[in-house]
């Protein structure tokens, strides 16, 4: 700690900053993506987000371009596909000569009894979940490593979630399955991506308001029964979201690769 103590003053301020930095976050008009994205914003960096859902994602543009001190940029993009991966990375590779931090957000779910569950609709959420999240990753990738500095290395922050730890699957199998994918991975790019100075974790969430959860969070008594079953109690809110992505993204988090970061109010650590 000499060293450090000698040449830099550690200060909350230097220790998670992430201002001026640029980012993407898929699926960022709505849910956890929104979160994401406002707190990137209010940390100063200039996000880029991207759905199919272009109106969502100019609304949340609009509301935190008002607030700052970052900016946004709307962007249209069909992830499930393979020329809505590269297009989108074309579009940023137009605009930025660097990627500093990709959050990998975009996601769909599906529900059904396990001996009634449709191929097609289990292709398409791993299409999403899985598929386009590494072809997304591939395609930015000289983005990234033009960021990337032994100091300050790119970010790559992947979505995955409480039920890719644990064996509860809610009839959602491949939702499951794809969380579980995304968590290993994580830790295959965190091993070959190291050498080029990009980290690579991922955010595992409990429940948090989002279009996914909205069936349970907007019915009052689903809601109290759901959080009964956390240890702490509660539903995630947009400060757990920042807290823990600006610390994977600054300073602090450099040092943090390959990691599968629990945000689920305890439910990991459950028996």
């Amino acid at each position: 700690m000499s060293e450090v103590s000698e040449n830099t003053t550690l200060t909350v301020d230097n220790l998670f900053t992430v201002n001026g930095k640029v980012a993407l976050v898929t699926g960022g008009g709505s849910g956890i993506g929104s979160m994401a994205t406002e707190a990137l914003v209010r940390a100063g960096c200039k996000v880029y987000i991207a759905s199919r859902r272009l109106d969502s994602c100019q609304a949340v543009a609009d509301e935190l371009n008002a607030a700052g001190p970052g900016t946004v940029i709307a962007l249209q993009a069909d992830l499930s596909t393979e020329q809505g991966t590269s297009a989108l990375a074309q579009e940023l590779a137009d605009r930025e000569g660097k990627l500093d931090i990709l959050v990998n957000n975009s996601g769909t779910t599906w529900g059904a009894p396990f001996e009634e569950f449709p191929r097609a609709k289990w292709d398409s959420v791993m299409a999403l979940n899985v598929t386009a999240v590494a072809d997304l990753t591939k395609h930015l990738l000289p983005l990234l490593k033009q960021a990337g500095k032994s100091d300050d290395p790119a970010r790559v922050v992947n979505l995955g979630s409480v039920v890719g730890t644990r064996p509860v699957s809610n009839q959602a199998y491949s939702y499951g399955a794809s969380k579980a994918a995304i968590h290993h991975l994580t830790r295959m790019l965190a091993n070959e991506f190291a050498s080029m100075h990009i980290t690579v974790n991922a955010i595992a969430p409990g429940p948090f308001p989002s279009r996914m959860m909205a069936h349970v969070i907007q019915d009052d008594a689903r809601r109290r029964a759901m959080e009964a079953n956390v240890p702490l109690h509660r539903c995630g809110e947009p400060e757990d979201i920042a807290g823990v992505l600006l610390m994977l993204c600054s300073r602090a988090g450099s040092y943090i690769t390959g990691g599968i970061i629990p945000l689920d109010g305890g439910l990991s650590a459950m028996p």
